[in-house]
């Protein structure tokens, strides 16, 4: 089971004596947060399943009030815990066109014309949008901005990506 659990959240500390939890989560996942039933936190190796009965948001975090905590002594020895969800609750909070990291890492990538060009190696963050790392045969990385207009085809089921190979974005 632990194999299909992915990482959503962190404990960063509790809050007040009721045994509520503060969490950090990535910007823009508000929705899944809000919607959390039960969760599991990683805490010496073991994982724990958890039952959420509260969530609510202040300012960039969420508090929540898990069923099994009802007071600070229970909860303060999870701070720094990541949260987990089964990878299949969070498929299914993804929206359209987001996709899991680990779904993207060794895909084939393609360009337009259907010539392979190399393989996902890993998907990073700037400031405007997420990027793709491909390996081509050679060896050499090519970063390549993650957005609709440059790859405009993502395939999870045939382990595909297409590029919009723009002169210049892969030489």
């Amino acid at each position: 089971m632990t194999d299909n659990l992915i990482s959503i959240a962190k404990i960063l500390n509790f809050h007040g004596v009721k045994g509520e939890v503060k969490i950090g989560f990535s910007k823009g996942r508000e929705h899944q947060i809000q919607a959390l039933k039960k969760v599991f936190v990683k805490k010496d190796n073991e994982y724990i399943e958890l039952n959420v009965s509260a969530v609510r948001f202040h300012k960039h975090f969420a508090i929540i009030k898990f069923k099994e905590f009802n007071n600070i002594n229970e909860v303060e020895i999870y701070k720094g815990c990541d949260i987990y969800l089964s990878k299949e609750d969070v498929e299914k909070s993804l929206e359209n066109d987001e996709y899991l990291i680990s779904d993207l890492i060794g895909m084939n990538v393609f360009d337009e014309d259907g010539s392979e060009i190399g393989t996902v190696t890993a998907v990073g963050e700037n400031l405007a949008n997420n990027l793709i790392s491909v390996k081509d045969a050679n060896n050499k990385e090519h970063l390549v901005p993650f957005v609709k207009e440059l790859v405009p085809v993502v395939d999870v089921k045939n382990h595909r990506i297409v590029v919009n190979n723009i002169e210049g974005l892969i030489s």
